[in-house]
């Protein structure tokens, strides 16, 4: 089981004040005889007028090194094996790159991270670091 992100908590927080209830913490992903393990599994409860609830993985990026552009190159290598393995393993679920809000600012916001957000559709959810909220999903 790997270690946990320095923001899992302040994540954890932030998707329950969002409505999410966490049903998975890590979400164990199986396939071919290997295990990787996504962050965290949500599910959000059907209203009335839906017919399903929502169900997301959340991987969790904290981009501490010293070069921001390495770490997305890593989040999003990170980002395409684990939705490759959900496809096929479980396609009802949607798989978000949790990124902190210094991040968006400075680097995803830029033409580089929107070309790479974009093309590479990526699905992310900002949170505040200090608050542990939810500021933007991006789909």
């Amino acid at each position: 089981m790997p270690a946990r992100n320095i923001y899992h908590d302040t994540v954890v927080r932030a998707l329950i004040a969002d409505g999410w209830t966490i049903t998975h913490d890590p979400l164990t992903v199986s396939y071919g005889g290997k295990d990787l393990f996504v962050d965290l599994g949500a599910e959000r409860r059907a209203i009335a007028a839906e017919k399903s609830g929502q169900r997301i993985a959340v991987e969790i990026q904290s981009f501490l090194s010293p070069s921001i552009v390495r770490d997305l190159q890593e989040a999003v290598g990170q980002f395409e094996v684990y939705r490759t393995l959900l496809s096929e393993t479980e396609p009802g679920r949607l798989l978000y790159m949790a990124v902190p809000r210094r991040v968006q600012q400075a680097l995803l916001v830029e033409a580089f991270g929107n070309l790479i957000i974009t093309r590479l559709q990526l699905r992310l959810l900002v949170f505040d670091e200090q608050e542990a909220k939810i500021i933007q999903w991006t789909s």
